[in-house]
């Protein structure tokens, strides 16, 4: 069964307000929060794989089963067969190795600060005031010091986890108009509960919800109109010609469909004539020509407008759960052949937009989050290979990294170089070292799940007594991420291969699997955009394999 609402047809509520559509489908709300993002709190994005998933769980990598066995030990400290004896001992083995080659949490930061830039140097304090670069860790936006926390008339509720299409196309046009904003994060229903604020504000708990001027909007059209009305001179998304207008209430009309065809395959098995597949494939077409006949990237010509923030979320969407269900490729990667040319350059065009770039997910994240929010996606013969690739278990997440995850996903050139991949995954993870070793720890601790997400689990309990062989497994791996040299990464390699060799001689395979376990809950764990870009997520994916793989 699909959890949604179904609104036939398509109802414009005005020519002047015609962002105002009805709306075909209502996605359950899904959402998820981390620990990259607080220390106190210690909640995470967990995937999961059911019959209505029907996809090959991809926590079966590596280790088996172990990204998603929470072991159910009752004795204290949650290990078998290690005393606590033996524990002390090697947590002071273990500190001698990392002192041995100059491996400490002060020693990775100073040395991230050498390799960074300017600009990246100043990511944190800027989070604080507000301003630097979109970041999904911002919590009041006011993009530069020409304002000030007075100046801000607009508070947005949105997902914690960045998964809610209609809260990113909210979140683009606040940005893309440089509207200072507030960022509340609210948990959804399938991982946790709501406020008993939030709820009073909003009774059926659905996000997106703004306060605008101290007026509560509670639908995500609804907001987006009622941005460009108080702030009209604040880079309109509207057109004004009437002739433009008409085009962008035929094209929102195309969304509609679009959406509806996208949600009907997505979640159902096809026919043997394949109907479903041709349904969509047909109306992609009319996109692809509508695209085709404008006259620059966008899709009324050389400005992004409201139509493009209104398509985004689900094109996007589209692209990976099709690729991911269906076996159906409509983004690829540059220089290759593609039936939507005019599509893929609508993409290029919009990760040109910072608003854009800061909302953008990536594959793996889309195909594990979307079927909590449906009810259930659906598999077609074929696709299985392209879901070995997204989900990492065909080598895709190991180093060195294949270009565009080898044709299936384009890289994020725009985010960067390696170097600033590696940069931006090692600071992620030092800002807030703590509370990952500690959530990275669930891994061997104890489940307290009871959310339907089958792998969402905010009342898990972390394994304290692996803590410290976890910590120095990711002092490890962030030093092999900054490394720059034969000698660097040689280190690394030796501290890790001796610490296996001391864990194994003392502790037996228990630390060794509990640590592996841990490593590898953390690395299945990372989300784009909420953690990290595409880029800085594959690095840090593939190091924790390359420790995973040492440890085996």
């Amino acid at each position: 069964t699909i959890v949604a609402e179904t609104i036939a047809g398509i109802t414009l509520i005005s020519m002047m307000n015609f962002c105002s559509l009805a709306i075909v489908l209502v996605l359950r709300e899904v959402s998820t929060s981390t620990a990259f993002t607080t220390s106190s709190q210690n909640r995470s994005a967990r995937m999961f794989s059911t019959s209505l998933f029907e996809s090959a769980n991809p926590f079966q990598s590596l280790f088996g089963n172990v990204a998603s066995k929470i072991s159910d030990l009752q004795q204290e400290g949650m290990m078998n067969t290690v005393s606590q004896n033996q524990l002390s001992q090697l947590t002071s083995q273990t500190q001698t190795i990392l002192a041995a080659e100059n491996m400490n949490l002060n020693l990775i930061r100073s040395s991230l600060e050498t390799k960074q830039t300017a600009e990246e140097r100043k990511f944190r304090s800027n989070l604080q005031k507000g301003y630097g670069a979109a970041s999904p860790l911002h919590k009041i936006r006011l993009f530069d010091e020409s304002n000030n926390e007075d100046d801000v008339r607009v508070t947005l509720y949105r997902d914690s986890a960045s998964w809610c299409p209609y809260c990113q196309k909210v979140w683009m046009t606040l940005e893309e108009k440089r509207i200072p904003y507030k960022i509340e994060k609210i948990n959804m229903r399938c991982y946790g509960d709501k406020p008993a604020s939030f709820l009073r504000m909003q009774p059926s708990g659905s996000i997106p919800v703004a306060i605008i001027d101290g007026v509560t909007y509670n639908q995500s059209n609804d907001i987006m109109y009622a941005l460009e009305e108080k702030f009209p001179d604040s880079n309109p998304l509207v057109p004004t010609a009437a002739d433009v207008r008409m085009r962008a209430q035929s094209l929102l009309r195309l969304e509609r469909q679009i959406f509806s065809s996208w949600m009907y395959w997505l979640t159902s098995r096809d026919t043997p004539d394949g109907r479903m597949r041709e349904g969509f494939i047909s109306t992609l077409i009319e996109v692809e020509n509508a695209l085709t006949a404008t006259s620059g990237g966008f899709f009324l010509g050389e400005q992004v407008s409201i139509v493009d923030a209104m398509f985004a979320p689900f094109l996007e969407r589209m692209c990976a759960s099709l690729l991911y269900f269906k076996g159906f490729q409509i983004r690829v990667a540059n220089g290759e052949k593609t039936n939507f040319p005019a599509v893929n350059r609508w993409f290029d065009s919009m990760e040109t937009l910072e608003s854009y770039q800061l909302t953008k997910s990536d594959y793996y994240t889309h195909c594990w989050d979307l079927p909590p929010q449906l009810g259930g996606c659906v598999n077609e013969d074929g696709s299985k290979q392209f879901q070995d690739s997204i989900n990492g278990m065909n080598g895709s997440w190991d180093l060195p990294l294949a270009p565009d995850n080898n044709g299936l996903e384009p890289d994020w050139s725009w985010a960067g170089d390696e170097a600033a991949a590696k940069r931006e995954a090692v600071e992620r993870v030092t800002a807030n070292f703590e509370a990952i070793v500690s959530f990275a720890s669930r891994g061997a601790g104890k489940s307290g799940r009871s959310y339907g997400a089958p792998l969402a689990d905010p009342n898990a309990v972390s394994n304290e007594s692996i803590q410290p062989f976890v910590d120095a497994a990711m002092m490890v791996v962030c030093n092999k991420i900054l490394s720059e040299t034969d000698a660097e990464n040689a280190a690394c390699d030796k501290a890790m291969t001796e610490l296996v060799s001391v864990w194994k001689k003392e502790g037996g395979n228990e630390v060794i699997d509990k640590v592996a376990m841990s490593l590898s809950y953390l690395r299945d764990r990372v989300g784009v955009p909420r953690d990290m870009r595409l880029p800085a997520a594959r690095q840090l994916r593939a190091h924790l394999n390359w420790a995973i793989k040492t440890l085996q």
